[in-house]
């Protein structure tokens, strides 16, 4: 989606963000075939479960060609008439991005949209791309037509595997069940017990930066700002008469083990309520990716605060303590973080582990349970259940995909995608904003580097493990029906392979108008 900072007008940014999401999914495809104006970026593209960043740059241009299943002439397919592009789901006036964003167009099962693909016609285009070497025999797939929920084609579709970052969907359509897309989660600082102590208390935000302020980050909102926390901070202290302090810091939002079962690893902090930038200690070099983490990230938060308010001219005796603040302490100064549509968007664009971690837990304090990894797992499950997903072999040990234990099923992430782009359930619209867009941002910026059917039509999440690759989104068939899909391959050997085997399964499917 265009992104701020891109070389996309604000107006458009905004217009795109309240799109429905089978609107939305329209304008993305139509998008893909106007690249020539800008590509859509966003930095540093990286898949949290593999141990190396996929970092390259987005390939600008106009983009054409690809397969063309499901027709001998080749009818339909993408590269006919990149102006106009298809519309989605059902007519939308004009061409271009421009029109797809202002239309009013139909929903895919109103009277007049063209028909779902069938199964048969589904087959001939996919079944022979599932047979690719690349692809084990431990390779699951499902497309699901939107409009009416069902799914249209099947491969083992209902078989549980690792799913690896593709699970991040489930974290997040969970959490804005939850909470709501306009939540916001906030670090407070707080009178402490003593007359001089204050407290300062995490509340889940892991993108509280400590880092001069940005008008954006990434393509995203500007996250909340410990500088800022500290002005407000000392302010409050000056009304008070205060200029000398101790402080502690208050983590008792969550519970449980801080670390991940996979151990220390640049993938991932310790998750703690309190948190500066994800926990990184690269020096500010990066907003996502691997980096070397803090051990205690908590600590880090508050020794950096403590550091920030003596240069305002505050005296910070001793060390920060961990401690807990008073149940009802007077409140002198808090930082909201991005809203929490923001943030799922994020985790999904960038594979963020850190925020997705936060997601299961924020999903765990609202449902009233221990704001642990076990905890976070039951609860995101309640919250799916109530959603009427599939949850058959289904489970969650963790909310970023990292840990192995994680199991899923094809027919789950697609019906979970279905959820998101029901356009009665808006508050869950940014799992489908926030899928990466082929070719051209977040974890699929580096990948479809052929031009392909499914270049800049694909929206979709990405999963990678050592073994493992999944790919889960929605794209618009050459027909204009909204697809959801996703396509699951365990014991893979070759990671660059299996990736490419996958993308031609998401391409096949945008070219597709199978009936």
């Amino acid at each position: 989606m265009p992104e701020t900072g891109s070389r996309w007008p604000d107006w458009l940014i905004d217009r795109w963000r309240t799109l429905p999401p089978w609107r939305l999914a329209a304008a993305s495809a139509l998008l893909g075939l106007v690249v020539a104006v800008g590509a859509v970026a966003a930095a540093g593209p990286w898949d949290s479960g593999q141990r190396t960043a996929e970092r390259a740059r987005a390939r600008a241009g106009e983009t054409r060609g690809g397969e063309h299943h499901g027709r001998p002439d080749g009818a339909g397919a993408r590269d006919q008439d990149p102006t106009g592009g298809p519309s989605a789901p059902g007519d939308l006036p004009g061409g271009g991005v421009l029109a797809a964003l202002g239309a009013g167009g139909r929903p895919a099962d109103s009277p007049g949209a063209v028909p779902a693909p069938t199964r048969a016609g589904l087959a001939d285009a996919l079944t022979p791309l599932l047979k690719d070497p690349a692809l084990p025999a431990l390779t699951g797939a499902s497309v699901v037509d939107v409009a009416s929920g069902r799914q249209v084609y099947g491969s083992k579709a209902d078989t549980p595997a690792v799913p690896a970052s593709t699970i991040k969907i489930a974290t997040v359509v969970a959490a804005l069940d939850a909470l709501g897309p306009d939540h916001r989660l906030e670090t407070r600082v707080v009178a402490g017990s003593g007359a001089r102590e204050i407290v300062l208390v995490g509340g889940g935000d892991p993108t509280l930066t400590a880092r001069a302020p940005k008008k954006s980050v990434a393509g995203f909102p500007p996250p909340a700002n410990l500088r800022k926390l500290a002005d407000d901070t000392v302010r409050a202290l000056e009304r008070r008469g205060s200029r000398t302090v101790r402080l502690a810091y208050d983590t008792s939002r969550y519970s449980g083990p801080t670390r991940h079962p996979i151990g220390p690893n640049e993938n991932i902090a310790p998750v703690s309520a309190l948190m500066i930038d994800e926990g990184r200690i690269d020096g500010g070099k990066s907003d996502s990716g691997p980096a070397e983490r803090s051990a205690d990230p908590a600590e880090h938060a508050a020794q950096t605060f403590a550091g920030l308010l003596r240069d305002r001219g505050i005296e910070v005796r001793g060390t920060p303590r961990a401690g807990t603040a008073r149940k009802g302490a007077e409140r002198l100064a808090t930082a909201r973080s991005m809203p929490l549509s923001a943030l799922a968007e994020r985790a999904l664009t960038h594979s963020d582990n850190d925020i997705a971690e936060a997601l299961a837990r924020e999903t765990a304090v609202a449902e009233g349970r221990p704001a642990s990894f076990a905890g976070a797992g039951k609860a995101v499950r309640a919250r799916l259940a109530g959603l009427g997903l599939p949850l058959s072999g289904v489970r969650l040990a963790d909310g970023s995909g990292l840990d192995r234990r994680d199991k899923a099923s094809a027919a789950f992430l697609a019906q979970l995608l279905v959820r998101a782009s029901d356009p009665d359930r808006p508050q869950l619209r940014a799992a489908v904003t926030g899928l990466p867009v082929a070719g051209f941002s977040g974890t699929l910026r580096s990948r479809y580097r052929e031009p392909s059917a499914g270049t800049g039509m694909v929206r979709a999440k990405t999963g990678t493990l050592t073994g493992v690759n999944t790919l889960a989104g929605t794209v618009v068939d050459a027909d204009g029906r909204l697809l959801a899909f996703a396509f699951m391959a365990n014991g893979t050997t070759d990671p660059q392979q299996a990736q490419a085997a996958l993308d031609r399964l998401a391409s096949a499917t945008a070219n597709c108008g199978c009936r």
